[in-house]
């Protein structure tokens, strides 16, 4: 019976997402020209995607590194490539399974099982990694928004948005102080790396705005996509489709910009995110146990 509800609530997770996604699309494509982000998208430069797609894989890497480095501070170690393979798993999960057990619960699933660790310390080590990404996001998108035209468009929030640059991090210590002790020690470090997370994705799609319109201004697209970034971290839309692309259209609109560019961008840089995540499950994953983990440390 338990079994059942749950199956129930996954579906019910699954159709909402599905339906704020294409509800979220819809809205953004009635009001955008179809046809030329058909040809915007056709007539991208294939070597600025290929960069694109390097950069992406980069910010991959980085943010496997980073998790690692939680893992191993609640006492789990795991061997680099085995680490990449299940963060790239759940990547795949996270897209193409939505609604379902997600990337990040199947990697606490699976580190809880294979390995002598209480759930609820994978669980830490997977949220902070998640909040620290957060507060990346922030502080690189206040960063972007004080050169931007939004800086122009609304004068009054420049020192605001200079207030918090200079708050975001003593902020994030003070909480990884209070909330996560365990975290303490490498707090530096994956700052640094959660801010290379992030700005790898941004010059990910710097690649992709080259290769559709080298013309347009780069800052005031790189501060909406980092911003869009932000909003797709709710799991409300599948992989975060739909609210990317809001986000686009709404900010270059406040900016008086041309939104078909943005749109595009946005379209393009969700394929790039699912053909990367499909390496997830073409690669042979051979789940570590705790005695094999042993035998690699040792």
């Amino acid at each position: 019976m338990a079994n059942n509800s749950s199956k129930i609530k996954k579906l019910l997770k699954t159709a909402v997402q599905i339906l704020v996604t294409l509800i979220a699309l819809t809205l953004v494509l009635r009001k955008t020209d179809i046809g030329e982000i058909g040809r915007i998208i056709q007539g991208a430069n294939i070597g600025y995607l290929l960069l694109s797609l390097l950069f992406f894989n980069i910010s991959k890497v980085f943010n496997a590194v980073r998790l690692r480095r939680f893992f191993k501070a609640i006492g789990l170690e795991l061997s680099w490539v085995y680490n990449l393979k299940l963060y790239y798993l759940g990547m795949f999960y996270n897209l193409f399974l939505p609604g379902g057990i997600g990337g990040d619960g199947y990697k606490i699933f699976v580190l809880q099982k294979n390995h002598e660790v209480k759930t609820i310390n994978v669980f830490h080590a997977v949220f902070w990694d998640r909040i620290c990404g957060i507060f990346a996001l922030v502080f690189l998108s206040l960063i972007l928004l004080i050169p931007s035209s939004f800086a122009t468009a609304l004068p009054d929030a420049v020192p605001y948005a200079w207030a918090g640059i200079i708050a975001v991090y003593p902020l994030a210590f003070l909480l990884n102080r209070v909330a996560y002790r365990q975290f303490l020690p490498i707090f530096a470090i994956t700052a640094w790396e959660s801010i290379l997370v992030q700005a790898t994705q941004a010059i990910s799609a710097w690649f992709i705005l080259l290769a559709i319109a080298p013309g347009m201004p780069v800052i005031d697209h790189l501060a909406i996509f980092l911003i869009s970034t932000v909003a797709t971290i709710l799991p409300i839309t599948i992989g975060g489709a739909g609210a990317r692309e809001v986000t686009f259209y709404y900010l270059l609109n406040f900016l008086h910009l041309e939104t078909t560019t943005g749109i595009a961008l946005s379209l393009i840089f969700f394929a790039i995110s699912a053909l990367s995540s499909l390496t997830g499950i073409l690669t042979r994953i051979r789940h570590e146990s705790s005695r094999t983990n042993a035998e690699q440390t040792a």
